[in-house]
């Protein structure tokens, strides 16, 4: 359960951003990126840099305690041969073949494939999902893709929470604290969560409105949404694979 006490801050982490101000997959010296510190910038990185470039088939999953993270890591780059230049991966996609990432946030872990032939598809086998029909669900983030763009909303459980609990802090707390809870919930805003912000203000007023109390004003809603820095200068590279790739995680 998401609950609405504290303050909330979004972290930043060093690290290159395209000319747009999107961090893309980032490939150096036959090593590869994967390990993203913060939530928001994993969220980032799976919607703005993989399903907008045609990464619709997916395998999430948790990594176990008692499992290195890194080392695991390491075994899928190895597995799939994922340190690829960006150059190859476009002569992959005019060959016909799929291309392959992977991102992982603490100990939570995407594989993402394009259209195509790639031992990922046999590999996975029933576990591959497509994101277009069944969203990636994590951090209380849906991660899909919607009309032909990435589609991030706030998780439908996480919103039937919120709305519980804003409806009963409407009653109790003054409009200016109000405004700093809404002000202050931890998600980027992507476009469908701008409107699901409006929505939780909405409920927040019409509350108020019953009891004859102030509103709430829309100017405490965070509309603009800042492209965040992805991996880090200190970033952890993962080696590039060897010749006999690791069959076991």
């Amino acid at each position: 359960m998401l609950e609405l006490r504290g303050g909330f801050s979004t972290v930043w982490v060093q690290g290159g951003l395209t000319r747009s101000g999107e961090q893309s997959p980032t490939f150096e010296a036959d090593m590869y990126r994967c390990e993203v510190p913060t939530l928001g910038g994993f969220v980032q990185q799976v919607a703005v840099s993989y399903l907008a470039h045609g990464y619709f088939f997916y395998v999430a999953g948790i990594i176990p305690e008692g499992k290195d993270p890194r080392r695991v890591d390491e075994k899928l780059v190895q597995r799939y041969r994922l340190d690829i230049s960006k150059w190859a991966r476009a002569r992959r996609k005019r060959a016909g073949l799929a291309n392959v990432a992977y991102v992982r946030h603490c100990r939570f872990f995407v594989l993402l494939a394009t259209h195509g032939e790639h031992p990922f598809f046999e590999e996975e086998g029933a576990a591959v999902r497509d994101v277009r029909r069944v969203p990636i669900k994590f951090g209380s983030y849906s991660i899909g893709f919607r009309g032909g763009h990435p589609h991030v909303r706030i998780a439908a459980a996480t919103m039937l929470d919120l709305k519980e609990q804003l409806r009963r802090l409407a009653l109790r707390r003054s409009s200016a604290d109000l405004a700093e809870i809404l002000h202050r919930l931890p998600f980027e805003p992507y476009a469908p969560i701008r409107s699901q912000f409006c929505e939780l203000l909405r409920l927040v007023n019409r509350t108020r409105a019953v009891a004859g109390l102030d509103r709430v004003p829309n100017t405490c809603l965070r509309f603009r949404r800042k492209p965040l820095r992805v991996f880090g200068d200190a970033v952890r590279l993962v080696a590039a694979p060897s010749d006999s790739p690791s069959q076991t995680l």
